[in-house]
């Protein structure tokens, strides 16, 4: 069964659309709102639901599947993959790094203390980690 993917697309943002998408979808993903074995929606059923290109999904999940994160064939569909890749330290922090950098810089344009942007991060990480567990209940709900 298809799930419902919740994407919000801002086409004035200044990230091409297809970026927004990959990166909501790695979101759903790593915060297991889009679980191991979930199928994705078509290309033209996500395309005609976000009112985007379909080739601008095409691209989006083909990133997805270069990063092992989906799996599947033309005319199968598209689902979480079961396995997630492991990723290495080193490939790992080279990957965050960059986020990590604009993150530094903007709180340092708004005025943001060192002390204060670690408090957010650690704040943020609480509700993430929040947001995992209730996801975790509601799976064990639904499954009884």
């Amino acid at each position: 069964m298809t799930v419902k993917v919740a994407c919000f697309i801002r086409p004035n943002s200044g990230e091409p659309i297809y970026q927004q998408l990959t990166r909501q979808l790695k979101h759903a993903i790593s915060t297991g709102s889009l679980k191991p074995g979930d199928q994705l929606p078509t290309v033209r059923e996500l395309a005609e639901q976000l009112v985007i290109n379909p080739n601008t999904v095409a691209r989006s999940y083909k990133e997805l599947f270069a990063e092992g994160l989906v799996e599947g064939t033309q005319g199968s569909g598209t689902y979480v993959n079961k396995a997630l890749p492991r990723i290495k330290t080193q490939e790992r922090e080279a990957r965050i790094e960059p986020f990590i950098d604009q993150l530094i810089a903007e709180s340092s344009l708004l005025g943001i203390s060192k002390q204060d942007l670690l408090k957010l991060i650690q704040e943020r990480i609480r509700n993430h980690e929040e947001t995992i567990h209730d996801n975790d209940i509601r799976s064990d709900e639904t499954l009884r």
